[in-house]
C-alpha cells in the first residue's frame, strides 16, 4: 500500500509541475505552507514537513530546488537520541529569486530582495538586499550591485511581453545564430 501511495504521489507531483503556478500554490497551501501573492514556483520538492515553510510575496523558485526541513543525519546515532528528529523552519522573504537546483536547509531565513545563485546550498540567516551563492552559500554582493550590472549588460534583451517565438528570434539575432 505504501508503495502505491508513493507512486501516486510521484505521478501527482509530475502533474503539478505541468500545471499553472496558481494550481501549485493552491496545493502547497493545502499542505500547510504559507505562500504570499504573485509567486512563481517551479519545483515540488518541499520536504516531508511543508508546513514549516513560509514564502513571502513575489518569490520565484526555479526548477530542481529542494527545501529540507529536517536533519536526517541523526540516523547515525538514533539510539542516543531515542529515535528523535531535528526539525527547523524555512522562511523566505518578499521579492526573492532562488536559482535552479538550490538546496534550502532547515533553520534558514532569507531576507527581502535577495537573489540566490543556481546550485547554492543555503543554511542560516541572510540579510535583506543580498546576493547569495555557493556551497555553503555566502553573501557575495548586494542586490543593488547586481541590479546595476544587469542594467549595464550588453546581453540584456527586453523580452518581457514577447511570445516564445519572438524571444527566440531576438536571442538568436543578438548572438548571430541563424
Amino acid at each position: 500500500m505504501d508503495f502505491l501511495r508513493g507512486v501516486w504521489n510521484s505521478i501527482f507531483k509530475l502533474y503539478l509541475l505541468k500545471c499553472s503556478d496558481a494550481r501549485r500554490v493552491t496545493y502547497l497551501r493545502k499542505l500547510g505552507m504559507k505562500i504570499g501573492e504573485r509567486c512563481r514556483i517551479r519545483t515540488m520538492k518541499f520536504s516531508t514537513e511543508p508546513y514549516l515553510i513560509e514564502i513571502g510575496d513575489h518569490v520565484a523558485i526555479a526548477a530542481g530546488t529542494e527545501f529540507i526541513t529536517h536533519d536526517g543525519a541523526n540516523w547515525v546515532f538514533e539510539d542516543d537520541v531515542d529515535g528523535g528528529g531535528v526539525f527547523g523552519k524555512i522562511v523566505i522573504g518578499n521579492n526573492v529569486f532562488i536559482g535552479i537546483n538550490c538546496i534550502i536547509l532547515s533553520h534558514t531565513s532569507i531576507g527581502d530582495n535577495c537573489i540566490v545563485g543556481a546550485g547554492s546550498v543555503v543554511r542560516g540567516k541572510f540579510p535583506e538586499n543580498s546576493v547569495l551563492a555557493g556551497n555553503p552559500a555566502q553573501v557575495v554582493s548586494k542586490t543593488g550591485i547586481q541590479r546595476m550590472l544587469t542594467k549595464q549588460s550588453p546581453d540584456l534583451l527586453k523580452t518581457k511581453n514577447c511570445t516564445v517565438a519572438q524571444k527566440d528570434r531576438m536571442v538568436k539575432d543578438h548572438f548571430g545564430i541563424k
